[in-house]
């Protein structure tokens, strides 16, 4: 036997919960992933038009896209993958988008980034309500 004590059963248990913790970052800053990919490739049906309040906007985290309504009514959809480190946004307060890995800020209603380490805006999707849903991504 060697001169070094042996681990307690706690130091164990401890190091093992440790261990999924450490990976689940990395996850999350990975592109690969986000349950939906950052850009649509064909049309999405995200809901019903009155879902996106006049002068605000709407978060929809499986579909990776965010969708706001100006005073006037027009909406604009943007991809909610962060430009920094392809974290996908998952908070929005008010119209404020958040992301969660390293804190960068975009403004949901133009896609304009207000708080670094990000500094590209957010990727544009087209957007159009089609029999009163909204529905973003090509030939929208």
């Amino acid at each position: 036997m060697s001169g070094r004590p042996a681990a307690s059963r706690r130091t164990v248990l401890r190091g093992a919960a440790l261990v999924p913790v450490a990976g689940l970052g990395a996850a999350a800053c990975s592109p690969g992933g986000t349950a939906a990919p950052a850009v649509p490739d064909k049309p999405v049906d995200l809901g019903a038009e009155q879902e996106v309040p006049q002068g605000g906007a709407k978060l929809y985290r499986d579909r990776n896209t965010v969708v706001s309504r100006d005073g006037k009514g027009a909406l604009k959809a943007f991809s909610t993958i962060c430009t920094h480190a392809r974290c996908p946004i998952n908070k929005l307060q008010g119209t404020t988008l958040i992301c969660p890995c390293h804190g960068s800020e975009f403004d949901a209603t133009t896609g304009a980034v207000v708080r670094d380490p990000a500094n590209q805006p957010l990727q544009e999707l087209a957007v159009r309500v089609r029999g009163g849903r909204i529905v973003a991504g090509p030939e929208a």
